[in-house]
């Protein structure tokens, strides 16, 4: 039972996962900052600024559009540097991998009955003209 779950744990894909979670949370976070710190108060300031900026009141209850924009920004971020910085790159790593392993790949050896068919053919074929 130890075997095969130490088997999985050490195969590359569950590393790999492991690493890009704590990677993704951590960027995440870091871009997360970043929109909240700079980007949205920017967009309160364009969507009038004061203590409603950024936001639209309805019977005294303020609904933060700044808010909502900024996380679709932090999420626009977020996922086109983890698309351009890791996926691509491992999507290119991944081709280049499978071609050299089908250059690697040793020919596939005839099995005996088809080459001994081969042979009969070509005898037939030189006894025939």
């Amino acid at each position: 039972m130890f075997k095969g779950f130490k088997d999985f744990i050490m195969r590359g894909n569950v590393i790999d996962l492991a690493i890009a979670v704590v990677i993704g949370a951590a960027f995440s976070g870091v871009v997360g900052q970043l929109t909240k710190s700079f980007i949205e108060p920017l967009i309160k300031v364009f969507g009038g600024g004061g203590i409603h900026g950024g936001a639209f009141v309805i019977h005294g209850v303020a609904f933060d559009w700044a808010a909502f924009i900024n996380a679709v920004l932090n999420l626009v971020i977020v996922a086109s540097v983890l698309y351009f910085f890791i996926v691509t790159p491992m999507n290119q790593i991944n081709v280049r991998l499978k071609k050299a392993e089908a250059e690697a790949a040793p020919a596939v050896a005839t099995p005996e009955d088809v080459a001994l068919l081969r042979e009969i053919r070509d005898l037939l074929k030189k006894q025939q003209g």
